[in-house]
């Protein structure tokens, strides 16, 4: 008699996981919202916090690009993992002492280099923790803690600044991060890597033949990654959404509360669509999610309504949920063990670094032609990527 096959347990280090990236995220996010009226207070202007934020997600990016190639190579990435949860989270609490927006660079340049070192090795750790059929669970899980600490952060912090000040909240950020770090030293177990699990059991003749061919990044992972870059060219800094919505009268006195209806329905629905695409295929799942961001910047071009807008951005949490663990298990499938960090790497890479690209599109079309056609111009491309996905749909898998 045929029985449904169980999913398997999840493992103690995607639980340790989800619980650091909750708690990391509860800090950055709590010292995030406040930053910018922080750094008018120093007296730096939207200018200096432009070159603040501009050079941060950049070293971001090329840290991430690095760790991916040292995680294919280091023999124990818990080192990597855990220096980068500690470095981020003694910095932070640093602006409580800060005098001046330059000192302010500084820490923030520290803090995103270390979230870059950490965060692809993390990722790798991640994959070999669990089995190849649960990859798309374990990703969601900890997006959903991670998205969790995005809502309590700004909750936080906003309870705090109002008895002990935008200083005192800096403060209290070390507190969450101090018990990140506590779970990352404690709770991360180092795990084997697959490939060396398999050598040892089949001998080393099995490397001995063909030993470049898996080291190779296949062809199906440059198509994912052609894709997830066109799209990114149209995914611009979700500040636009913001400014979108003040531009039909939502006032900026709503624009957190804009965040949060956002930050709830990713959290809630990432860790079922991380475990939905373990089971359909994750080329259709994120080709959804790629089409509900159609959607939500359709919605905002023609900007029909308040209520609609607010309808639209609980709908972009869903967008979120779909592509961001759901890519993540399609990258990790569509190559070999052996270049999961290289792969992740530039996967990273490429989309921050187009990213901030698309900002300076969206920026520029807003400008010249009116507030509505920037968003045009990203539902269509969200368009075109789902459909390009689709149309590689079962192409994808690889073996791991």
């Amino acid at each position: 008699m045929a029985t449904s096959r169980p999913d398997p347990p999840t493992p103690r280090n995607v639980y340790a996981f989800g619980l650091t990236s909750f708690l990391n995220d509860t800090a950055s996010e709590m010292a995030y919202w406040v930053l910018p009226a922080f750094v008018a207070s120093l007296g730096a202007g939207p200018a200096q916090l432009g070159v603040i934020e501009g050079v941060a997600e950049s070293v971001a990016s090329f840290a991430k690009l690095g760790s991916g190639y040292l995680a294919d190579r280091v023999a124990r990435r818990k080192p990597l993992v855990v220096s980068g949860y500690v470095v981020a989270n003694a910095v932070k609490p640093l602006l409580a002492l800060v005098s001046s927006w330059g000192q302010i660079l500084g820490i923030r340049f520290a803090d995103r280099f270390a979230k870059g070192v950490r965060g692809t090795a993390r990722d790798v750790m991640v994959a070999e923790s669990v089995e190849p059929s649960a990859i798309g669970s374990a990703y969601g899980l900890i997006q959903a803690m991670d998205s969790a600490g995005a809502i309590v952060g700004p909750l936080l912090a906003l309870a705090l600044i109002e008895h002990f000040g935008m200083r005192g909240v800096f403060a209290a950020a070390a507190i969450p991060g101090a018990l990140c770090i506590l779970v990352a030293w404690v709770g991360i177990r180092e795990v084997k890597r697959r490939h060396e699990a398999r050598s040892q059991l089949s001998g080393s003749s099995s490397q001995a033949s063909a030993p470049g061919l898996r080291l190779r990044l296949p062809s199906g992972f440059y198509y994912v990654l052609g894709v997830v870059t066109l799209f990114s060219l149209g995914n611009s800094s979700d500040m636009f959404l913001v400014l979108r919505a003040g531009n039909i009268g939502i006032p900026a006195s709503q624009a957190p509360l804009l965040g949060l209806v956002f930050n709830v329905t990713y959290t809630l629905l990432s860790w079922p669509a991380g475990k939905f695409s373990d089971k359909f295929s994750r080329t259709t799942i994120a080709a959804a999610g790629y089409g509900v961001f159609a959607a939500v910047y359709l919605v905002f071009a023609l900007a029909p309504s308040r209520r609609a807008i607010w309808i639209t951005m609980a709908c972009y949490g869903l967008f979120y949920a779909l592509t961001n663990p759901v890519l993540k298990a399609l990258v990790v499938e569509t190559v070999g063990s052996e270049v999961r960090g290289r792969a992740l790497g530039i996967y990273f890479f490429v989309t921050s670094i187009t990213t901030l690209l698309a900002s300076v599109i969206a920026g520029g079309l807003w400008k010249m032609y009116g507030a509505p056609v920037p968003f045009y111009f990203s539902a269509a491309i969200g368009a075109v990527c789902a459909s390009a996905l689709l149309a590689h749909l079962g192409k994808t898998s690889a073996p791991s």
